[in-house]
């Protein structure tokens, strides 16, 4: 599914990511977790083509992010830790902007549009410019659109930053089912007591280096995953 292979975004002297591999499988909730700064936005742009790396390689099933971005970029969908989104627009005009890009057809955004607004409780909303939406709104929003094409692979950077409990919880559901269908997700977050529960495999990545990484079981051993995130910060790279 996606495969980053020896990945060095360097910025000046400092080496943001740092020869870093990591092989995520259909099927796989991955979770990547580490400090502020630690590498893993940029890792994540990379993945989706907004950042140029210096070296190694990053393909998504198969396609080079690099050689064929556009053929990677149809295949999976992105969620920044911000969603910035285009406030003028109103919620609706937003997702079917987003629909038209992704060549979804009426019948399949009208009722995924219905489906997930109706989930996430903003279908009064969706007529309201995005200006006037909460953090929160703007959360469910970027996750609604992120949905809409039904991708192979998600990418999302602190998804649940923002979110109340019931949307967090449908959130987890969303993704799991992502991964039931074949696909898979590939998420930063700081919650470690959502990626123990949730993720089938975990890396930890420090200074641009990634220093754990494997199925849940493998990396946390009899600890619990924020025991071994805090031990393994304060150890030396």
């Amino acid at each position: 599914m996606l495969k980053i292979e020896h990945l060095t975004k360097i910025y000046g002297n400092k080496r943001a990511v740092d020869d870093l591999s990591l092989h995520i499988n259909a099927g796989e909730i991955y979770g990547f977790i580490g400090h502020n700064g630690a590498g893993k936005t940029t890792t994540l742009k990379s993945v989706v083509g907004i950042l140029q790396f210096d070296e190694g390689e990053i393909t998504i099933n198969g396609t080079s992010i690099k050689d064929d971005p556009l053929t990677c970029k149809k295949q999976i969908a992105y969620i920044p830790d911000n969603p910035d989104l285009y406030d003028y627009m109103t919620g609706i005009k937003y997702l079917n902007f987003i629909a038209d890009i992704f060549e979804v057809g009426a019948k399949e955004r009208t009722e995924r549009i219905e489906k997930y607004a109706a989930a996430f409780e903003i279908t009064g909303d969706l007529g309201s410019p995005i200006a006037s939406y909460s953090h929160g709104m703007k959360q469910k929003l970027a996750i609604i659109s992120a949905w809409l094409h039904e991708p192979h692979l998600i990418i999302m950077d602190e998804p649940f930053v923002g979110l109340d409990p019931k949307a967090a919880h449908l959130l987890k559901g969303m993704m799991r089912e992502v991964c039931d269908k074949g696909g898979a997700i590939f998420f930063s977050t700081h919650v470690l007591e959502v990626a123990e529960k949730l993720c089938d495999k975990v890396a930890i990545i420090k200074d641009g280096k990634l220093i754990r990484f494997g199925t849940m079981e493998e990396v946390k051993g009899d600890e619990s995953l924020e025991q071994v995130f805090l031990e393994l910060e304060g150890a030396p790279c």
